[in-house]
């Protein structure tokens, strides 16, 4: 699409802007594959929130699709512990996909800093 900026017309190229959202995600994805060999991860909601209360979590992704009830609860939880939450681009089955399991996942905890 194109825009006018102070006479001048700018031409948005969408399909640059899908490349680069896409290999950002990549980028996650490697980051993740990484993480998930540390063998310092904890997937499932029951999981994460018991990390989070124990002060052993350092950073939270949620998918796209996490119920909302959940996730409400899983951001309180992380304001009282200070935690980044962060939001997964893709669903539960595209985090699963990305931490290397067959299964989907709704969240994703790192408990160790230096892999966050």
């Amino acid at each position: 699409y194109q825009r006018r900026v102070h006479g001048e017309i700018h031409i948005k190229n969408k399909f640059a802007d899908m490349v680069k959202k896409k290999s950002a995600q990549e980028n996650i994805n490697q980051k993740l594959a990484i993480v998930m060999r540390s063998g310092k991860v904890v997937l499932g909601f029951k999981s994460t929130t018991k990390s989070i209360r124990n002060g052993k979590a350092k950073m939270v992704l949620v998918s796209n699709n996490c119920p909302s009830l959940r996730k409400s609860q899983i951001d309180y939880y992380c304001m009282l512990g200070k935690i980044k939450v962060l939001p997964f681009v893709g669903t539960n089955n595209d985090l699963g996909t990305a931490c290397g399991k067959l299964h989907s996942c709704l969240l994703y905890t790192s408990p160790s800093p230096r892999d966050s």
